[in-house]
């Protein structure tokens, strides 16, 4: 595919890490980042990641950091906006890239829940705009859901599976903009059942982790639920569905369990304490142990 120069708003988490990708495929990117501290850092922190991952560092020079959204945006192909899950301040922005950004250019926002037909609705040409959902990392996972709204042309969508497929991600056309998309619709549905049955003491957190790990999630890597589905048989998970889904936790709204961590600052990892309590060292293994399984993988794949 044809060089094409990617303008990318906010270099957070996973602003930095998408810069990443298209650099190491050989796309110029500029990066455009408000705080003065963080944008000094970006190229150095692309350039660590790469040498953890034992790739080659030049890459991280093809990434250009902005102090303007519009000299990040104003030659670019390709916008992906990484800010904050703030619908308003995505609206924003996204005015001001579609006044700064050339005609052609696509404009995706790479939310991982909101309907981008909500954060594009200001929009004079909504016809260029989707949506981009990769995941964290989003140099190490390869999927990336790319949403299509009402108003989104089909030849938009083609042209950001076609760039994506050519970086090596696993682009999928999300065909109808649904809140939270495929896969977190997917995980957080996980999510709630695990929530239910700690909170009504069926097990502890350590349990469902235990649980997932070791069992259907070993599997999911290789076999999607649909894939198990039918390996099983329809008939077997019919029989199934008859028993348990009619006493699964339907809460339309977080749990309370979740509410009540969440009052008392019991944030996670990043607080010491959430479902489960963390120790500096058990963060470091768990951060450690999950960067060295995606590289194995992705080693496999490229393999």
């Amino acid at each position: 595919m044809t060089q094409q120069r990617i303008g990318i708003i906010g270099a957070g988490l996973m602003g930095h890490g998408i810069a990443q990708a298209f650099a190491v495929a050989g796309h110029p990117v500029d990066i455009h980042e408000p705080d003065p501290d963080r944008r000094a850092g970006i190229v150095e922190r692309v350039r660590g990641n790469l040498e953890s991952l034992g790739m080659d560092t030049a890459a991280a020079d093809r990434v250009r950091p902005c102090a303007s959204l519009e000299d990040a945006v104003g030659r670019a192909d390709v916008v992906i906006e990484a800010v904050p899950e703030d619908l308003a301040l995505k609206q924003r922005i996204f005015l001001a890239v579609e006044a700064a950004a050339p005609p052609h250019a696509l404009l995706a926002s790479n939310t991982s829940v909101i309907p981008i037909t909500r954060i594009m609705e200001p929009l004079r040409d909504k016809s260029r705009a989707l949506g981009t959902h990769w995941w964290n990392p989003p140099y190490q996972i390869p999927l990336v859901e790319v949403i299509q709204t009402a108003d989104t042309d089909d030849a938009a969508v083609a042209a950001m599976i076609g760039l994506l497929a050519a970086i090596g991600k696993t682009p999928v056309h999300v065909r109808k903009d649904v809140p939270g998309f495929i896969g977190n619709r997917l995980q957080h549905a996980l999510w709630r059942e695990a929530i239910a049955l700690v909170q009504n003491g069926v097990c502890d957190a350590e349990t469902v982790d235990a649980v997932v790990k070791a069992s259907f999630g070993r599997r999911l890597a290789v076999l999607g639920p649909l894939e198990n589905a039918d390996l099983v048989g329809t008939d077997l998970t019919l029989a199934v569905h008859e028993h348990v889904l009619p006493d699964l936790d339907r809460t339309p709204e977080p749990l309370p369990l979740l509410r009540d961590l969440v009052a008392s600052g019991r944030l996670g990892m990043k607080s010491g304490a959430g479902f489960r309590t963390w120790t500096e060292a058990q963060r470091t293994e768990t951060h450690a142990r999950l960067a060295a399984h995606l590289q194995r993988l992705d080693g496999v794949e490229r393999g």
